[in-house]
Order: structure tokens, then sequence, then C-alpha cells
């Protein structure tokens, strides 16, 4: 696995198509979630807000986004096209991101952590 220092040195490790998207898959988590964070964690991009709000990373045939288990589960209706585990919902890269979607679940998310302290501990 690769070390990276921060979420731009991930990016330009990927051909220039995945790039554009993960970027734009970057540009709606920042605008959803400004309060967050950027690091890398597990290797890939990562959001944080009172603890992991969300990662994404890019494989060979799809983007992974990961909101945890609650955003996956609280859209489940909405993902039915995607694959999905317990906190993973998998993009397809032959098919255009959801990024509409991914803003609804970066905010849901953002509400959940907003309801805890830095710990991640109800308030």
């Amino acid at each position: 696995m690769n070390k990276y220092r921060n979420i731009d040195e991930y990016i330009t490790d990927f051909p220039e198509n995945i790039q554009e998207k993960l970027t734009q898959i970057r540009q709606v988590i920042k605008g959803s979630a400004p309060g967050a964070r950027e690091a890398i964690s597990y290797g890939m991009p990562t959001y944080k807000l009172n603890g992991n709000l969300v990662h994404f990373a890019a494989f060979k045939d799809h983007i992974g986004f990961f909101p945890t288990p609650s955003g996956v589960s609280a859209f489940q209706k909405e993902l039915s096209l995607y694959g999905t585990s317990k906190g993973t919902i998998r993009f397809p890269l032959d098919k255009p991101i959801p990024f509409e979607l991914i803003k609804k679940i970066v905010k849901f998310r953002v509400r959940e952590a907003s309801a805890k302290d830095k710990n991640g501990r109800a308030k």
C-alpha cells in the first residue's frame, strides 16, 4: 500500500479520468461537510468530524465510498443500483457517479457526527 501524505498525493497517483472523479467526490464532500478535516486513514482519503465521517478510494473497476454502516442503511433504497456491504458503497467506473446522492449521504453523516463530541460519544 502506498503511503500518501495527503489527498492531493492520493488523487495524482491515478489516471486522469479517475482523478477527475476523485476530485469531484472530494469537492462534494468538502461542500457538504465544511467543518470536516481532511486526512489519509487506512491509506485512503478520509474526512473527520468528531471521528471518521467518510472515506473514499479508487479501485480497479469502481470507486468505493465508505460512509459507515449507518450511512449505507439510511439510503438503502436509493443505493439499490450499486453494490453495497455493511459500510461500503461501490460506484462502477463505467457509470456516472451519483454526486447528489453522495452529497445527501455526507450531510446525513454530518448530522450524526454533530450529535457526538470529539471522542465520538453522544452529546
